[in-house]
């Protein structure tokens, strides 16, 4: 078996420190000791912060041909046993996480470059890899965002086990699903909601169209050389898109 990039990241904020025990904070001429401020008003305050919500999902499936190793012998292999495919964007943290930098791409005129933190965990036919963390790379307003939003990305991996009447060709499907929630920058808030939430879904959807049929070409490569005896298992990939 062998590694796609495919839970959640979480919102964090600063806080002020000083050396009076009770603080006061004065607004517009009133003056509130620290633990009388008026804790609705803030939650008030953060809850009206814009936010986007991004979500995509593709299903990609190959037919493949039955070798003297079974495909469903294949899937089951345990994750210490996977390749990473792609040496160039995927390095193995343990035995079942992994790290993947997946391309840089636009969203409106910024360079992001997604770096992926992610768990497999072993199924039967196959396998489910879930997203543990996302660190945003590129340019500089990117990388402020990084405690600004929260990301699942679940990428389920299976293989039919359901006998059919040509028994050489087994279905491989790879189904991915990704969603981001993200605090809206001040700078695109002049930018109506349902415009960002459309691009943001539009750029979602294409890297799951461009990477995850290149993910099952590398996948069925491999099979074919775990089944034909190769047990060096050589990543196959070059980090190109």
């Amino acid at each position: 078996m062998a590694l796609s990039f495919s839970s959640p990241t979480h919102l964090a904020s600063n806080s002020l420190i000083s050396q009076n025990p009770r603080p006061s904070l004065c607004v517009w001429g009133l003056s509130f000791a620290s633990d009388e401020i008026p804790k609705s008003s803030l939650r008030i305050t953060a809850d009206s912060i814009p936010k986007a919500r991004f979500v995509a999902r593709r299903r990609e499936s190959t037919s493949v041909r039955q070798l003297q190793r079974p495909l469903i012998e294949y899937m089951s292999l345990p994750a210490s046993q996977y390749s990473v495919l792609d040496a160039e964007r995927i390095e193995r943290v343990d035995d079942n996480t992994f790290r993947c930098y997946v391309y840089r791409f636009k969203f409106f005129a910024f360079e992001v470059c997604p770096v992926l933190l992610v768990r497999v965990e072993e199924q039967p036919n196959g396998c489910c890899i879930k997203l543990l963390s996302c660190k945003l790379e590129g340019s500089p307003i990117v990388v402020a965002q990084n405690e600004k939003f929260d990301a699942s990305m679940v990428n389920q991996i299976s293989c039919d086990s359901t006998k059919t009447s040509d028994s050489s060709f087994q279905q491989l499907t790879s189904d991915a699903v990704i969603e981001v929630c993200i605090e809206i920058p001040f700078a695109f808030r002049a930018i109506p909601v349902e415009a960002i939430e459309s691009t943001g879904t539009q750029v979602l959807e294409q890297i799951l169209k461009t990477i995850l049929p290149r993910f099952m070409a590398q996948l069925v490569k491999d099979y074919q050389a775990w089944a034909s005896g190769d047990t060096s298992r050589q990543p196959l990939g070059t980090g190109e898109i």
